[in-house]
């Protein structure tokens, strides 16, 4: 699909605010209404705009530990990614599963309340997960940038 500098305009704006309507996105893009609704739901159909979430900072709800999990697998199970990663998405306070070439097969993401909360967590949930060959954690202790916007 084509993107214009309209479109490009128009994307800026809305990844800014998802909430606002068609209506205000024209007005800070310099379209018509009609013209801005038209592009985002051409940008909708065509899978460019995939949907608008809710972020929840789980910070708020306690959640003070974040650690990031590298997994190495034993891969003489034909089926061993498919297995780890159906019983890692059990876990609820696993946030985050990437797999990789290389090394690292797969990092989890992990939140817990506090460490006594990670220990209980990497015990009886990550501990217990089939094929691990190799893990590292790595503690997180700071975010220093974030973002989902993209240069646009």
């Amino acid at each position: 699909m084509q993107i214009d500098d309209q479109d490009r305009r128009l994307l800026r704006q809305f990844q800014a605010d998802p909430s606002q309507s068609a209506a205000e996105l024209a007005e800070r893009t310099g379209l018509t209404r009609a013209a801005a609704w038209r592009r985002l739901e051409r940008l909708r159909e065509t899978g460019v705009i995939r949907g608008v979430r809710g972020v929840i900072d789980w910070r708020a709800l306690g959640y003070d530990v974040e650690v990031s999990l590298r997994l190495t697998l034993d891969k003489s199970q034909s089926n061993a990614f498919d297995t780890v990663i159906a019983a890692a998405r059990d876990i609820p306070e696993v946030i985050e599963i990437q797999t990789f070439l290389g090394r690292v097969d797969l990092r989890l993401s992990v939140i817990a309340r506090d460490m006594p909360h990670y220990q209980d967590l990497y015990r009886s949930r990550i501990l217990t997960l089939p094929h691990i060959a190799e893990i590292e954690a790595l503690m997180q202790v700071a975010t220093i940038r974030q973002t989902d916007t993209l240069p646009l």
